[in-house]
Order: C-alpha cells, then structure tokens, then sequence
C-alpha cells in the first residue's frame, strides 16, 4: 500500500445537463492506494461536522460518488475517482468520511468531455454513471 496526503477533494455531479464540482474544505485527509487486484483506492477526509448532513444524502442518494482529489500538492493535477462512501463517523467536532473506489486513468479534460456529452444526450444520475463507467 502507498498512502499519500489528501491535499483537496471536489464532489462531481450533473445538475440541470451540467456539471457541477462542489468544493468540500478539509481538514485533514489522507488517499491510500491499496495495490489490490481491483485497483482499489481508500480517501479519507477529515471534515467540520457541518458537512454531515451534505453527505448523509449523498450516501442515501447515490450508490456511486465521482470526486476529484489533489493528491499530496494543491500544485498537482485533480485525479479523478469513482467512489462509494464506505462510512460516516463522528469524531467530536469533526467528521470522517471514508470513500472506497477506483482511480479514472484519463485526463480532465476527456472526462469532462465524455461527461458532457453524456449528458447532451440526456442521461442524468444513477444512470449517468452507468453509462459513463461502461465508456470507461
């Protein structure tokens, strides 16, 4: 396992055809790429508990998570994942979010604009991303 410090982290979504990327301020957090024969990746941040509820219902909508991650310098390039949210903890004042996923091998750019026309075509939510994982 390689584990790295998690340095920003945007939630990516599709609202009305577009996509949206909201920014979540960390505290602390840290991305551990597990070396598995799934290529699983675990991010972890550490959160105000003002966030708690913002991702409660992330967790209870979505079944699959798309973020972007700067990985241990805000200089660095986002990578991309497809995640779930494996756990939500209480920790005194803060919250822990733990996500379970994989890493997208692409550039932005080609992401985003696979995302886009995904989405001129009219596929939104859940459904979106099963289409997008299968251009994958």
């Amino acid at each position: 396992m390689k584990t790295f410090l998690l340095k920003s982290l945007q939630i990516v979504d599709s609202q009305n055809e577009e996509i949206v990327k909201t920014d979540i301020d960390l505290l602390d957090g840290l991305i551990i790429n597990r070396e598995d024969d799934n290529n699983t990746w675990l991010i972890e941040a550490l959160l105000d508990k003002n966030y708690l509820e913002f991702f409660k219902d992330v967790q209870e909508k979505k079944e699959q998570v798309m973020i972007e991650a700067k990985i241990t310098k805000l200089t660095n390039a986002p990578a991309t994942f497809i995640t779930s949210i494996d756990s939500i903890n209480k920790i005194g004042k803060h919250i822990n979010i733990m996500f379970m996923g994989k890493i997208i091998d692409k550039r932005n750019s080609k992401i985003e604009e696979m995302l886009s026309k995904l989405i001129e075509k009219g596929y939104e939510g859940e459904e979106l991303l099963d289409k997008f994982k299968k251009l994958l």
